[in-house]
């Protein structure tokens, strides 16, 4: 059996051009306030992370991997832990980003650190100091965003974490019990970034500091974003194409006597244990050709509109398998669903780190223990 190769990334991340602010060096800490950014000479960042943890400089939280690397690769990186959210004033604290806002959830969904699985507010609040409850809002990379934009409307804001994946499409809400649409137009942010976004969030940051504008990045893998309409040269393939919803069925049960069962129970199984399936003239669905197959490069999937979806278990079901199917990095292809009058558009997941990559990231100066302004307290 031949193996099966994945796709390299144009530029590994250590081989990055180095940004002009590299001449800083590392900081101790990255700072949190004016006053460590004045200590470390700084006038502004030009990268502004804001998590819903509190600030561990070690490389089990997510908000010190991202920012150690962009900073190893030139940038000024300033955190915004845990924010006051119900006004702007500590999204303006360290003053206006060069390039972007981060933003993040933190290590865990916020709603699961928020509530039981009852629905009831828990008490304490992990990553936080001392356990203290209510440090972050519901929803917090949401609401955060939103304020990052009123403080600052002209930023770019990029979402990234646990809470913005698991919510890059049209997505069941526990809490609520109903279909929300896609996290990234709910808080009106400029691109989201799913999965391991080490590779993305760097080439992101370069790209910005050389001058693009956020709307015309579209080509980065593991991105969501939205646009308009299908660009010319895509081939778009609808969803039911790749895998057909139907009424849920009973489990086949493999002992039946096939001398009793109807034409459509036996087509039925057929589809259930050989994956042949028919159209609703009971004829044979017959598969692409390879000489009809569009460039995989060059194609996207359509799933069902969020208006579907939330109407339609079935289609909700059927949007969610297909996004599952198209996780891939060595064959994915992007994936398009329409809100109202836009379109949410997913590129392909990112490329895996490779060995050297990975030690790089993880090999940063980290101070391994919590930022200062903590003192005593424990943040577990």
């Amino acid at each position: 059996m031949s193996a099966i190769s994945l796709p390299k990334a144009r530029t590994a991340l250590h081989q990055y051009p180095k940004y002009w602010a590299e001449c800083f060096g590392p900081a101790p800490f990255l700072p949190m306030s004016r006053a460590e950014m004045d200590v470390l000479g700084w006038d502004s960042c030009d990268v502004i992370i804001v998590t819903g943890d509190a600030y561990v400089d070690h490389p089990s939280f997510g908000m010190a991997v991202i920012g150690r690397l962009l900073e190893a690769q030139g940038f000024r990186v300033g955190i915004i832990a845990q924010p006051d959210w119900q006004s702007k004033a500590a999204f303006e604290a360290l003053g206006r980003p060069n390039l972007f806002y981060g933003v993040a959830a933190g290590n865990m969904d916020s709603m699961i650190n928020r509530y039981t699985a009852d629905r009831k507010l828990r008490s304490d609040d992990a990553y936080t100091p001392g356990g203290v409850g209510g440090r972050r809002p519901d929803r917090c990379s949401l609401v955060y965003a939103q304020r990052c934009k009123e403080a600052f409307a002209d930023v770019p804001v990029i979402l990234g974490g646990i809470e913005a994946s698991l919510r890059r499409i049209a997505h069941y809400d526990y809490w609520q019990d109903s279909v929300r649409r896609s996290i990234l137009i709910d808080a009106t942010a400029d691109l989201l970034l799913y999965g391991n976004a080490d590779r993305a969030i760097v080439e992101v940051a370069h790209r910005l500091g050389r001058g693009e504008q956020i709307k015309d990045i579209t080509d980065v893998r593991g991105s969501a974003f939205i646009r308009r309409d299908t660009p010319e040269g895509w081939t778009e393939i609808d969803s039911t194409r790749i895998d057909r919803p139907g009424k849920v069925d009973a489990i086949v049960n493999p002992y039946i006597n096939i001398r009793d069962i109807t034409d459509e129970e036996s087509q039925r199984r057929e589809a259930a244990l050989y994956g042949v399936e028919y159209d609703d003239d009971g004829n044979p669905i017959r598969p692409l050709k390879n000489s009809e197959r569009p460039d995989r490069l060059k194609t996207v999937i359509r799933l069902p509109s969020f208006k579907k979806v939330s109407a339609d278990p079935v289609l909700y079901a059927h949007a969610n398998r297909v996004l599952h199917l198209e996780t891939n990095p060595g064959n994915a292809r992007a994936l398009v669903q329409k809100h109202a009058e836009v379109d949410l558009w997913l590129n392909p997941p990112p490329i895996p780190l490779t060995t050297e990559e990975m030690d790089y990231v993880f090999g940063m100066p980290f101070s391994r223990v919590p930022h200062p302004v903590y003192g005593d307290e424990k943040i577990s």
